[in-house]
């Protein structure tokens, strides 16, 4: 993993990889990343402002927030996700909602890639965006996913700018997330960046350099 420079570049490596039948993208903006999908696989966009000019082929991009997209997924035609990408707004509890659903609708041997996860400093990391690159705090989500989903496996990969999360070992049936979420919220939102250094980052993000 640490071959790959950009999250662009692993990106495009897990689609060479997986070749999924169906990819789901949360949060397509322009579409840059869209670009990476190999040609055979059908394309799940959701974002509630898309600018994407000109989507790739077989490309559905759905003008939504991702909870109301999950409240009623008609767009995945009951398909199961073979490699899921939440990259939508960038508050932890919200991608972790996100990651959530991508689970309850992904196939058991599916992937959900997570961005953002390896923040740079305080200041890019902070939930209100002040700077160009921004990676919010959904690194906490990670750490989320490694206390109170134990079964999963989740590493954060250590590439350019922010990092990307890869989240295996998926099922669909469980529901840990949606029914403890309020004592996860509670519980990781008292984490702070400095916790990052306190603890290290290979304890809470499982980071692979």
């Amino acid at each position: 993993m640490s071959d790959f420079a950009t999250y662009y570049e692993l990106l495009a490596w897990f689609h060479e990889q997986l070749k999924p039948d169906l990819y789901v993208e949360v949060g397509v903006h322009q579409g840059h990343s869209l670009a990476l999908v190999q040609p055979g696989t059908r394309i799940v966009g959701v974002d509630p402002e898309p600018k994407v000019a000109e989507p790739p082929p077989s490309c559905t991009i759905v003008e939504t927030t991702s909870d109301d997209f999950f409240a009623d997924p008609a767009a995945l035609e009951g398909q199961p996700i073979d490699l899921g990408f939440a990259d939508g707004l960038h508050h932890w509890e919200q991608t972790l909602r996100d990651v959530a659903n991508l689970e309850r609708h992904s196939a058991p041997d599916g992937t959900i890639l997570v961005h953002d996860c390896n923040p740079i400093d305080d200041v890019t990391s902070a939930r209100e965006r002040t700077t160009i690159v921004w990676s919010g705090d959904v690194w906490k989500t990670v750490v989320a996913l490694r206390r109170f989903r134990p079964d999963l496996s989740v590493r954060t990969i250590d590439v350019e700018p922010t990092g990307l999360a890869v989240v295996t070992g998926l099922d669909p049936a469980n529901t840990v997330l949606f029914d403890e979420y309020d004592e996860i919220v509670a519980e990781i939102d008292q984490f702070a960046y400095n916790d990052l250094d306190r603890i290290g980052r290979v304890e809470l993000l499982g980071l692979v350099t």
